[in-house]
Order: structure tokens, then sequence, then C-alpha cells
């Protein structure tokens, strides 16, 4: 993709072209690493982009309501996070639910417990949090990219060199067969799910950085640009396959897909249509390639 939009494009071969792109996708990449280990263990969370908006809410309005500092914010804007995450994971297991319908549940909620918090108002914080969104000198990359790189790596470690993650990979594959071993699946579960809840806080973090100011309607449809990034890096909607590194790719490969055509001036609509057709066609490529495997 980047020789052919560097072939149509005399602008896209540029530094400054993928220091934007770094910089842009923390809050996707954060939350396409949780999402994967959802998808891992054979379960799908609808209400990442939510919680990022409430975990987002709740710092601006104690900054700014409050008169909170930023660090004594973030705490309470990852808690929030996490907590939502532990409330779906806690619900799945208790009363197994399939996730699709609690994080469905949960997706309302936290959407209007955000405009509860901010009286459905854009709040803005000013620059007590620009220093985490805005490049570094000399390195042109945020401090916001930088941890979302670093959850990726940890992500990819505990999910591949952890008995965690292999824990969550075979409950993924066969979760009757993980019981039957005698190993209790209902706290892995619930631990990704505070995972994932935990990383959207962070994304919501990571967003207030970027745009100086916390949106009652932000992050609306990124549980589905989180899903298509998984798929398009390999990780099975079925369970028991996933890779964080992969789904890491997935995030710059839709990343660069739309700032590519954005180079060329391919208009919104044919963009999203675009973008559709190459998530569909790496679903068709993981079906097939299941199909073979077995």
């Amino acid at each position: 993709m980047v020789a052919v939009f560097s072939w149509h494009s005399d602008n896209f071969l540029q530094q400054s072209t993928f220091t934007t792109i770094a910089n842009g996708i923390p809050e996707l990449t954060l939350v396409a690493v949780g999402m994967t280990f959802v998808l891992v263990i054979g379960g799908i969370d609808l209400s990442v982009g939510a919680i990022l908006a409430l975990s987002s809410a709740v710092l601006g309005t104690l900054m700014v309501d409050a008169g909170w500092s930023l660090w004594a914010a973030i705490p309470v804007c990852l808690l929030s996070g996490a907590l939502c995450g532990l409330v779906n994971g806690s619900i799945s297991v208790g009363f197994a639910i399939p996730s699709f319908i609690v994080t469905l549940g949960m997706m309302e909620i936290a959407r209007g417990l955000t405009k509860v918090v901010t009286d459905s108002q854009t709040k803005y914080i000013g620059s007590a949090v620009e220093g985490i969104g805005e490049p570094l000198p000399h390195l042109q990359l945020s401090i916001a990219f930088l941890l979302a790189l670093a959850a990726v790596l940890t992500g990819q470690f505990l999910l591949s060199r952890t008995v965690f993650g292999r824990y969550c990979i075979a409950i993924g594959t066969n979760q009757e067969a993980v019981k039957m071993s005698g190993i209790r699946t209902e706290p892995y579960t619930i631990t990704v799910f505070v995972i994932s809840g935990l990383l959207c806080g962070l994304g919501g973090l990571t967003q207030a950085s970027r745009l100086s100011s916390v949106d009652p309607n932000a992050a609306i449809g990124l549980e589905l640009s989180a899903i298509a990034a998984c798929v398009i890096g390999g990780t099975s909607l079925m369970g028991g396959r996933g890779s964080v590194i992969r789904s890491f790719i997935g995030v710059l490969i839709i990343a660069i897909l739309q700032s590519g055509l954005a180079h060329m001036g391919v208009p919104d609509e044919l963009k999203q249509i675009i973008t559709g057709s190459v998530i569909v066609v790496a679903a068709i490529i993981d079906a097939l390639r299941n199909y073979f495997r077995h």
C-alpha cells in the first residue's frame, strides 16, 4: 500500500505522513490490544468505544469541574474503564450470558453515563493534558503513541509467553476441555474483560490529550474499527487464535489505507467502501484458512 500510494501521490512518502499516522492511532491501538484478548477467548466487546468515551469524560469532568490535577484524575479514569470491564466479565460469566449481549447493553449504559457526566457538552481541558498527545521534540512521536506501543509489546508477551495467555488461547479453542482438565475458566474470562476496559481507560486519556477536550460523542464506531483491525491481523472471530502484534499491523493497515486514500483525494464515501471491502476480504481469508486447516 505504501508503494502504491507513493506512486500515485507525490506527498505521501514523507516523514510527516507517517508520524501523523502514528500519532493518530493510539486509541485504536490500545482498544485493539484488549479486543485481541477478548476475541481469543471466543468473546466480543461492543462497549469499548463507549467505555473509552466514559473514561475520557470522567477525566475531563474531574479536571474541569472538580479542579483535580491530571495525576490525580488519571487513576480514576483508568479505574472507571476497568470497572466497566469487570461488570462485563462478571455478568457474562456469572449468568452465562453471551458477551455480545452484555457488552451491547454496556455500550448503551456507558454512552448514557458519558452524557450525564458531561451534561451532553464538550469540555475543554486545556494544556494540562496536551503533553501526552503532542509530538516529542526531535522524535516527532507522542507519548500517547509510545504508551500504545508499550501496550502492544506487553500484550504480545502476555498472550504468547505466559501461562495466562496460553490458558486464554485454550479457553477460546475448547472451553469445556479446559474445564474438564480442572482449570477454572471464569477468572481468566473476567480478567480479559478487565484488561479490555483498562486499556479503554488509557485510550480515553490519550484521546483527551490529543484533542485537549472530552466529547460525549467520542469514539462512536471505534469497536467496529478495533474488531476490523484484529480480523485483518488474523485473529479468529471463533476464538483460539490471535496475535497482538498482528492486530497492531491491522491497525496500521487501516490507518495507512485511509491516509493514502485521503492523499489521493478519494471521496469519503468511496473510502468507506474500500475500507469495508478490505475488512470483508480479510474475514473471507480467515474463514478459508479455518476451512483448510480443519
